[in-house]
Parts: structure tokens; C-alpha cells; sequence
């Protein structure tokens, strides 16, 4: 079923947001398309103007860059770029588990997140789609637990990038980092309370996988 249909009136421009973003990381809309305004706003039922706001969105998000004109597009990652956000990704979760452990909050944080891989297992007999959705939610998770609303803020702008990524790659190179062994790897070295092993394991997490997706 396609992404893009007509929406309901109340919350419009965060409905079309949805349905853009689902469109656009389900490969409904490929890297490198123009996103045709008269085109979307009819398909979407919504006005040109409200249209623009949910791109604007999606352009802070990563999911849209800006072109000639100022045209809008999908965007469409390099290996190189792929690399750069996963650095970056690895840095803010592995300082959220030096937060954690610093202010003595794991025996609190294990069992959120371990009820996350738990979510995880649980999705791998589903679609690709839940997996994803179940393996961001234990990122999600591990960032949000520090109560740092910056972090969580820096973390959110990269999740439109993380999810190109995937397109980038592909779903059978992608659900392959979302092995739940890699992630109880994360945990258990978080559980051990040593900051700087956990820093260790959760950035070699994250190099692993930005090497598995540009492979």
C-alpha cells in the first residue's frame, strides 16, 4: 500500500511529515528525486503551503537536501557520508553510557534497555520494517535514559541520516547490524560499570555497522 494518500485535516502538516518520511525510507520515493510540490499536495490532499513546512522538517531531519534553485530532493548518501554519521552516532550513545554509569543509574537503565532487545527478538520474525523500528527504539532508549535533553536532541536530528543509511544499503546489509548479540554486547558492557570498556564497545558497535552498510 502506498504511503502517500490522501490525508485527514487536524495535524496536517504532521501527518504529511509521517507519510513523507515513510515514503521516502520505504524507497516509495527513491535517492535523488525532485519532490514535485503540485504533485505531492494533490497526492497528499494537502495545500502547497503546508506541503512546504513538512519538508522544511524533513530537510532538518536529513532526509531532504537542498538543490539547484533550492529545489528539494531525497538525499542520496556516500559511503563516506554514511561513515561520518555513524562516528558521530557512536560518540552520543557512548556518552550517554558514560552518563549512566558516571551517575550511578545502570541498575535502572539494564532493565529498560534489556526489555528493549527483548522488543528486538521479538521483531526478527516480523517485517524489516518492525526490526528497524525495534532496533532505533533500543538507540532511542539508551540516549534518552541520561535525562540530557541535548543529547537526545543532537541524537534525533541524525535518526532522518540513520534511516538513509538503510536505504543506502539495503534491508539485507542493514537488519544485519540489528543482531540482538551485538546489542546485549552494548549492554553487558554498560552493566560492568567500567566507562571507558563501555565507551570501547559501544563506538566499535557503530564503526561496524557503517562498515557493514558500505561494504
Amino acid at each position: 500500500m502506498s504511503a502517500l494518500v490522501g490525508l485527514d485535516r487536524t495535524n496536517l502538516r504532521e501527518l504529511a511529515v509521517g507519510s513523507l518520511r515513510r515514503a521516502i525510507t520505504s524507497g516509495e520515493i527513491v535517492p535523488g528525486t525532485h519532490m514535485v510540490e503540485t504533485d505531492l499536495s494533490e497526492r497528499l490532499g494537502i495545500s502547497r503551503g503546508t506541503l512546504r513546512e513538512a519538508m522544511r522538517q524533513l530537510q532538518q531531519e536529513g532526509l531532504l537536501e537542498s538543490g539547484a534553485r533550492g529545489r528539494l530532493s531525497v538525499r542520496n548518501l556516500d559511503a563516506r557520508e554514511i561513515e561520518d554519521i555513524f562516528l558521530v552516532r557512536g560518540a552520543l550513545e557512548a556518552l550517554a553510557a558514560r552518563i549512566i554509569i558516571s551517575t550511578g543509574r545502570i541498575a535502572e537503565a539494564v532493565p529498560a534497555l534489556r526489555a528493549a532487545i527483548d522488543r528486538m527478538r521479538a521483531a526478527e520474525d516480523g517485517s524489516v520494517t518492525a526490526l528497524i523500528e525495534a532496533d532505533l527504539d533500543f538507540h532511542r532508549a539508551l540516549v534518552s535514559f541520561p535525562g540530557n535533553t541535548t543529547l537526545v536532541h543532537q541524537w534525533q536530528q541524525l535518526e532522518g541520516s540513520i534511516r538513509m543509511s538503510i536505504m543506502y544499503a539495503g534491508p539485507e546489509r542493514a537488519t544485519a547490524n540489528m543482531d540482538t548479540d551485538r546489542h546485549v554486547d552494548m549492554l553487558d558492557a554498560i552493566e560492568t560499570g567500567d566507562e571507558e570498556h563501555a565507551v570501547t564497545v559501544i563506538r566499535a558497535h557503530h564503526m561496524e555497522a557503517a562498515a557493514t552498510l558500505t561494504s
